[in-house]
């Protein structure tokens, strides 16, 4: 049972997004790969809430 929990968890998943949307740590390297990688991941998360969102609407109202 503990190996089943432990293959659902899904906190990380959640700081995840938390940590993307916060500044820098100031002693973080940063170039422009490092930049544009984070720019790309939180697109590709506000895209994704917002087609779950989108989701949720139409099967509530259809």
């Amino acid at each position: 049972m503990s190996r089943l929990k432990e293959q659902f968890r899904i906190g990380e998943v959640f700081t995840y997004f938390i940590r993307v949307f916060q500044k820098p740590k100031p002693g973080a390297p940063t170039n422009f790969n490092i930049r544009t990688m984070h720019m790309i991941n939180k697109i590709s998360i506000v895209m994704f809430l917002i087609c779950v969102a989108v989701m949720i609407y139409r099967a509530l109202f259809r």
